[in-house]
């Protein structure tokens, strides 16, 4: 099989753009699990209710999906405090096979009432921004856009955590939660808040691949098995590492289609994270201690 340069080049920089949103939903799962140790197995779901918020506030309200964002940025943070302190609070200090079985539960209920409200039939969000030729390779304008706004929120993210209070509040209790209440740091809240962040970076990613993918309730499932590889890729807890893991995951869908059959992509996926674990399971560019 003659394989063009062309058409690496364009897979390349399609996976790139879509590597960027794969960041940002990854970025959501390895911040839980760096501020309090917590794998939220929810995270899934959220990424589906991200896409059925933006879809809805479109469908319903004809609202930019990309103003939407907003909306669902706010109702994935208020969501995820809501779950902190239901379902995690109760058991952040206990083993971690308890948080495993809280967030799993907030996992079932949330496909369970999604499946009964919106049934399993797949959703679309009907919205173009039209393409950009580029010699030999053609890039969709949502997918530019959706790379651009993950870019920001990276960058939104880094300033919170390192030039705002709350953020310092975070590290520390990152850090060492004991020396941070002895401090005065109010250690349930900030909990709360870095629950909150996490599931908010998780409905946007929802809400982006919405406007270029089809999605159902289970469509979730899919990204946040993908979000496992990239935490593990760019080393949990790493929030920059996640962004740059997902880049790399992205470059890889995009350039294994163009060699060889696409059922091979979650294959040679999971081999990366088994061979990661094996030689360096603290990520390739490692977690900040």
């Amino acid at each position: 099989m003659q394989i063009s340069f062309d058409l690496i080049i364009a897979s390349l920089i399609d996976g790139l753009l879509l590597g960027f949103v794969y960041g940002i939903a990854a970025m959501g799962l390895t911040l839980i699990w760096g501020v309090m140790n917590v794998i939220n197995l929810a995270h899934g779901p959220i990424i589906a209710l991200g896409m059925f918020s933006l879809y809805f506030i479109f469908d319903l309200f004809g609202l930019n999906p990309y103003v939407a964002l907003l909306l669902v940025a706010i109702l994935g943070l208020l969501l995820g405090v809501l779950i902190y302190f239901v379902a995690v609070h109760r058991v952040i200090d206990a083993p971690h096979l308890s948080t495993l079985l809280a967030t799993f539960s907030i996992n079932m209920i949330i496909i369970g009432l999604g499946t009964a409200a919106f049934s399993a039939s797949p959703r679309n969000v009907d919205f173009s921004l039209g393409s950009l030729s580029l010699g030999p390779v053609t890039l969709l304008g949502t997918r530019l856009v959706a790379a651009v706004l993950a870019v920001a929120v990276t960058g939104g993210l880094y300033l919170f955590l390192y030039r705002t209070r709350p953020g310092r509040y975070i590290r520390a209790v990152a850090n060492n939660r004991d020396a941070a209440e002895l401090m005065g740091v109010p250690s349930a809240q900030i909990l709360a808040l870095s629950f909150g962040l996490g599931t908010m970076l998780a409905a946007i990613a929802g809400g982006l691949i919405a406007t270029f993918f089809p999605f159902t309730i289970l469509a979730g499932g899919v990204y946040e098995l993908k979000s496992f590889v990239i935490g593990v890729l760019g080393g949990l807890g790493n929030p920059v590492g996640a962004l740059l893991g997902g880049l790399i995951l992205g470059m890889l869908e995009g350039i294994i289609p163009a060699f060889m059959p696409t059922t091979w992509v979650p294959v040679l996926e999971f081999l990366l994270f088994v061979l990661i674990l094996l030689v360096r399971p603290q990520g390739l560019f490692g977690a900040r201690k």
